[in-house]
């Protein structure tokens, strides 16, 4: 039995491992060509500032949550002494919220600039929402510090109720007797989550209601089917972000099912999910943007050559 958790958690380890720098080098490749770009025109356009945003915070989540992965395996009892547990599911709530909330912005703005709606406040919108993107990226960082803020006060709370716990995820799997310190957690994060998926879905419908419009008003004029190609373009990039976020929006859910599950099989194919979400979406972003899809094929190709 001690052979079987021992090959169990080294499994585990080496999956998400490999999952873990493959997302972070994705980022850091995003981060790194959005920031040689400013540095070479010295200006930013609200789509790079979101993405250098999303990059950047991906990173640090992927890179905090690989450190909580190892420390959990090779030493567990780190985690009954206060205050890492705290610091880490603080940590972890902070940058996974930024996450979601950076992600929704990005699909909402894809949304308003492509999408054709005449009524008077969409058009507002579409004239200010480059003015817009600063303050939604700050509030998203406000809003992701008070969540965070919270985590840690509930969780500091919960402290005694803790007790050593081996396995692997976020601050979820932490094996703890389940009372009322912790429903806040769970309304929290279950609002959070809610809420930025249903600002992704609002987005993907409309921007597909958009395009139904303008194929039906459509001409066989180039200029209009240049229009068109620009709307599918961006329906399959925004289509594939809304199939992956709705994924990961279940496996979030089931996160908060199984908190309390321990060695439960269905955790572990949820947190292998959660690692790859941030590479898969970053990947998706990255070929639908030419400039980065054009840095990223001109560093392969330098690779196979070498």
């Amino acid at each position: 039995e001690g052979f079987n958790a021992t090959l169990h958690d080294t499994v585990a380890v080496i999956t998400i491992s490999l999952q873990t720098f493959a997302g972070m080098w994705i980022n850091a490749f995003i981060v790194y060509v959005l920031c040689t770009a400013w540095l070479k025109k010295k200006s930013f356009n609200s789509n790079e500032k979101i993405l250098l945003f999303l990059g950047c915070t991906r990173f640090w989540y992927l890179c905090i949550t690989w450190v909580y992965c190892i420390l959990s395996i090779v030493y567990p009892w780190r985690f009954s002494v206060h205050p890492i547990p705290q610091l880490f599911a603080a940590i972890q709530t902070f940058l996974n919220s930024s996450n979601l909330w950076v992600s929704a912005c990005l699909c909402g703005f894809y949304c308003v600039k492509i999408a054709n709606f005449r009524h008077n406040f969409f058009t507002y919108l579409k004239c200010k929402i480059d003015r817009m993107v600063p303050w939604l990226l700050l509030g998203s960082l406000l809003l992701s510090l008070v969540i965070c803020i919270l985590v840690y006060d509930v969780t500091n709370k919960a402290h005694c109720n803790v007790v050593n716990s081996t396995t692997l995820g976020n601050f979820w799997k932490l094996t703890v007797r389940m009372d009322e310190h912790f429903f806040p957690i769970f309304f929290i994060s279950g609002f959070g989550f809610a809420t930025s998926f249903l600002a992704v879905m609002s987005s993907t419908f409309l921007l597909l209601f958009s395009l139904w419009k303008h194929k039906c008003k459509m001409q066989t004029n180039s200029a209009k089917d240049l229009s068109m190609d620009a709307h599918v373009k961006a329906m399959k990039s925004i289509l594939s972000f809304f199939l992956i976020y709705t994924l990961n929006f279940v496996c979030l859910i089931l996160t908060l099912i199984y908190a309390t599950k321990k060695e439960n099989p269905v955790t572990f194919l949820v947190l292998v999910f959660q690692y790859v979400f941030p590479a898969v979406h970053s990947l998706t972003l990255i070929f639908s943007n030419p400039k980065l899809e054009k840095s990223l094929l001109r560093a392969l190709s330098c690779v196979k050559c070498k």
